[in-house]
């Protein structure tokens, strides 16, 4: 028996998910977890709000974590069954665009529209998402491995010595001169520090990429953890950053915390709407500011694809390059077929496969080498 079974059940929840924090690298001490145990109590608890309102104020979250900590919150207590935040004073704004600031919910609505894409769909139907098990360890090990030397790279405003550069290391030099008692052998230069890109990569979860939904956010995790910084958000008939959730160390917590996040697992297909509530909210198009942007979708847009043109345009003046990477590029003598690829096609950098792990894999690190 451990020490978990041994105690009552109504407190093995509250001493499970103290373990599951620390597990994530919050610094929750033995007392805090009295503390939080205690507080529940004196709230009754009358409701779940209660063992929240109890975890907030004695296990104190840092405030750039609190998403972190809310997602985990509701995959110890609901088991991931709800989508929607605890309260309404959680991050929303750091995590769906629809959240601008003014107090309105700008959620994607629907309209009545032609169709452009076969199997697409504007109606959105909001529900929460299980993954299973990963079996394509071997290629995401791959990734992880690869990412340091193969991602994109850009040159930094930040200098560092070296040997040969394009500026003189005054500062150093004159350390030199005065250990030297003014004499100078050589000139100490600097030159540009390299730092790999920001990776904004947006994954399309409409229902028409059910089946490749699972392995690009497993792909989407690993390279959350190899590049220097990559955020991550989901397309479908609304707009939502998982970028937090995905930090999460352990995959599988950090698969079930995005799903906690995303409300519109395999539903409509809103690319172009949801593009430019990217594009709207300032923060989120700084990100992609001088990014390489990768979108992993089939392209499959509902209606007149005005919208996803004019957002891909402007995407494309921002971005480093951009990338789009489709499951139906899968076959040798693939041509795009939609209106919706075909309007966008003159507004990227390359339109690449996506059919599986080791098709993505290949078009990300291979990028940078063939854009030489």
């Amino acid at each position: 028996m451990t020490g978990t079974d041994a105690l009552p059940q109504a407190l093995r929840p509250l001493v499970a998910f103290s373990g599951v924090l620390r597990a994530n690298n919050f610094r929750v001490a033995p007392d805090q977890t009295q503390t939080f145990i205690a507080a529940s109590g004196l709230l009754g608890p009358r409701s779940i709000t209660d063992i929240y309102r109890a975890a907030l104020a004695s296990l104190a979250p840092p405030p750039e974590r609190r998403a972190e900590f809310d997602a985990l919150f509701r995959l110890v207590f609901h088991g991931q069954s709800v989508a929607a935040p605890m309260t309404a004073e959680s991050d929303d704004d750091d995590l769906e665009a629809f959240d601008q600031g003014d107090g309105t919910d700008n959620t994607l609505e629907d309209d009545e529209v032609t169709e452009s894409g076969a199997e697409a769909s504007a109606a959105e139907r909001l529900t929460a998402r299980r993954f299973g098990a990963g079996s394509e360890r071997e290629m995401l090990m791959h990734l992880r491995r690869r990412a340091a030397t193969d991602l994109p790279m850009r040159k930094a405003r930040r200098r560092q010595a070296a040997r040969t550069g394009d500026r003189a290391d005054r500062v150093r030099a004159l350390r030199e001169a005065v250990r030297r008692d003014g004499e100078l052998l050589t000139l100490p230069a600097l030159k540009r520090q390299i730092r790999q890109r920001r990776i904004v990569l947006l994954v399309d979860i409409s229902g028409s990429m059910k089946v490749q939904t699972e392995s690009h956010l497993r792909f989407a995790h690993t390279l959350q953890h190899a590049a220097e910084h990559c955020e991550v958000f989901t397309l479908g008939t609304r707009l939502t950053r998982v970028t937090r959730a995905l930090r999460l160390r352990h995959r599988e917590q950090a698969l079930q915390a995005a799903s906690g996040l995303v409300a519109d697992w395999d539903g409509g297909t809103r690319l172009g709407d949801a593009l430019t509530a990217f594009l709207d909210v300032p923060r989120f198009a700084g990100i992609a500011r001088g990014a390489l942007v990768v979108v992993l979708s089939d392209g499959l847009e509902r209606g007149d694809p005005q919208a996803l043109v004019a957002a891909v345009e402007r995407l494309s003046r921002l971005s480093w390059a951009t990338l789009w990477l489709t499951p139906l590029a899968g076959e040798p003598d693939f041509r795009p077929q939609t209106e919706a690829l075909l309007a966008v096609l003159p507004y990227i950098d390359r339109l690449g496969s996506g059919a599986n792990l080791a098709t993505l894999t290949d078009e990300i690190l291979g990028f940078a080498r063939r854009a030489a």
